[in-house]
C-alpha cells in the first residue's frame, strides 16, 4: 500500500477523504522557506504555515543547526537533575513577555498551555470559574476545549470540566457582565485564530486588564497563534501595551522544527510549585532539543525584526487581497487580518472549500478557520517576499474565476 492508504487505514479516514477533496492525497517529501515539495516532485507555496507554526518558515538554518548541536550533546533531560536549555530558555521568556511574567511551565503543545494555565488560575483564586469568548480556540484536550464553545468538538464527549462561561468576543461590556463572585479567570486569543481571524475592537484587551483588576480575577492571553511576531509585534498583547496575568505559547516558538508549549506567569502564581512541585508536570515539557530550537527562534526572530516584517508585508497582502475583494465581491464578504495572520472570508463555506482546493492545484497551501469554515486563512511565514505573495494572490484570482466557472455551470 502507498502512504494514502496506509494513512487512510490506520491513521485518520476522515482527514484522508478531506485531503483527496481538497486535492491534496499527496505524500510530502520535503521543504524549505517559504516552499514544500510533494514525492513527485511538484512545488507548493505555504500560505498556511502549520496554522501559524512556521514563523521563519521551514527548516531555517539558525534552528535546524541549534537542535544539531544539542541532539550531539543530549536529546531528552533525564528530570532529576538541572537542563540548562530549559533554564535558559525560562529566563529568556522572562526578558521578551509583556509586564512582569517571569516564571514558565513547559509542556509540548498549546492545548497543554493552556491546561496548565486554567490549574494555575483555579489554584491560585480557589474559585472554579473560568470566562471563555465565542468563536475562541484554546485546544482539545479536556480542559481546554471546555473553554472551546464548538459543538461539533464538545459534544462527543461531554460532560466537559465545569465553571466554564461563554461571552461574544469583542465585548468587554459582555466580559463585566460574566463576572461573579467564582471567577477565576478570563481567557482569550489577542486575535481569534479558528474563529476566523477576529480583530477586537481598539481597547479591548486594556478594558479587560481594567476588569480583571477591579474584579481581583486573573487576565489570560492566549498567544499559541499570536505569538512570536505573527501580528506584527512579538505579541499580540504588545499592540495595546497590556501584560496578562498568565499568557501562553507554543506553535511558532518551537522555530518550525520542536514541538514546545510554554505557560508563562507572574511569579506568586507559580507558588504551588514551592509547596508541591510536581502537582503539574511533562516528561517531554521544555526538553533540551524543544529548548534549543526554541532559544534559537526567538534570537531569530529578534535578529532579523520578523515582528516588523509582518506588519510590513502582512499590509501589502490585505492591499493586494481588497483588490480581489472588489472584483469577486458575490464571492468576497471581508478580507481582515492584522501582520500575516489573515483571513479571507466567503459568503459561503462551500466557495472557501472550492477555492482551497483550486489554490492546491496551482501549488499554494491554504486552509479554512476551524470554527469558521467560511475563512480561508493566509499565514505564510513571517520571511515571505513580495513576490511570493504577488504569485499567491495571482493563484487566488485564478482559482476564484475557476470557481465562479464550475459554479456558473452548476447552476
Amino acid at each position: 500500500m502507498d502512504a494514502y492508504e496506509l494513512f487512510e487505514r490506520h491513521v485518520n479516514p476522515g482527514l484522508a477523504g478531506l485531503l483527496r477533496f481538497t486535492g491534496l492525497d499527496v505524500v510530502e517529501d520535503h521543504a524549505e522557506g517559504v516552499y514544500v515539495w510533494d514525492r513527485d516532485g511538484k512545488r507548493y507555496l505555504d500560505f498556511l504555515g502549520l496554522y501559524g507554526t512556521l514563523n521563519l518558515g521551514h527548516r531555517h538554518p539558525k534552528v535546524v543547526e541549534a537542535v544539531k548541536r544539542q541532539l550531539d550533546r543530549m536529546p531528552m533531560s533525564v528530570r532529576v537533575m538541572i537542563s540548562e536549555p530549559t533554564a535558559r530558555l525560562a529566563a529568556r521568556l522572562a526578558e521578551i513577555t509583556p509586564g512582569e511574567l517571569s516564571m514558565t511551565f513547559f509542556g509540548n503543545s498549546g492545548t497543554e498551555a493552556v491546561e496548565a494555565a486554567f490549574k494555575l488560575a483555579r489554584i491560585h483564586t480557589g474559585k472554579p470559574e473560568i470566562i471563555t469568548t465565542e468563536k475562541g480556540f484554546h485546544g482539545k484536550t479536556l480542559g481546554s476545549l471546555s473553554l472551546t464553545p464548538k459543538p461539533e468538538y464538545q459534544d462527543p464527549v461531554r460532560p466537559l470540566v465545569p465553571g466554564v462561561k461563554v461571552v461574544p468576543y469583542g465585548s468587554a461590556e459582555a466580559v463585566a457582565a460574566a463576572v461573579g463572585p467564582q471567577t477565576a479567570a478570563i481567557i482569550v486569543e489577542p486575535v481569534q485564530g479558528e474563529g476566523g481571524i477576529n480583530i477586537p475592537p481598539g481597547g479591548y484587551l486594556r478594558d479587560l486588564r481594567r476588569i480583571a483588576d477591579d474584579s481581583g480575577v486573573l487576565l489570560i492571553f492566549d498567544e499559541v497563534q499570536t505569538g512570536m511576531g505573527r501580528t506584527g509585534r512579538l505579541w499580540a498583547a504588545d499592540w495595546e501595551g497590556v501584560a496578562p496575568d498568565l499568557m501562553t505559547s507554543a506553535k511558532a516558538l518551537g522555530g518550525g522544527v520542536m514541538p514546545i508549549g510554554a505557560t508563562v506567569g507572574r511569579e506568586e502564581l507559580f507558588e504551588p510549585f514551592k509547596e508541591n512541585p510536581l502537582i503539574h508536570s511533562s516528561t517531554f515539557g521544555g526538553n533540551p532539543l524543544a529548548a534549543a530550537a526554541a532559544l534559537a527562534a526567538i534570537e531569530v526572530t529578534i535578529e532579523e525584526d520578523l515582528p516588523a516584517r509582518a506588519e510590513e508585508m502582512g499590509r501589502y497582502l490585505l492591499a493586494s487581497l481588497a483588490g480581489l475583494k472588489d472584483d469577486y465581491h458575490d464571492f468576497i464578504a471581508e478580507v481582515r487580518g492584522k501582520g500575516l495572520m489573515v483571513g479571507v472570508e466567503f459568503t459561503d463555506a462551500d466557495i472557501g472549500a472550492i477555492v482551497i482546493s483550486e489554490l492546491a492545484a496551482r501549488g499554494v497551501l491554504t486552509a479554512f478557520g476551524l470554527n469558521n469554515p467560511k475563512v480561508v486563512r493566509l499565514e505564510p511565514p513571517l520571511i515571505v517576499e513580495r513576490e511570493q505573495i504577488d504569485e499567491a494572490v495571482n493563484a487566488l484570482d485564478e482559482s476564484l474565476r475557476a470557481a465562479g466557472e464550475m459554479l456558473a455551470g452548476v447552476l
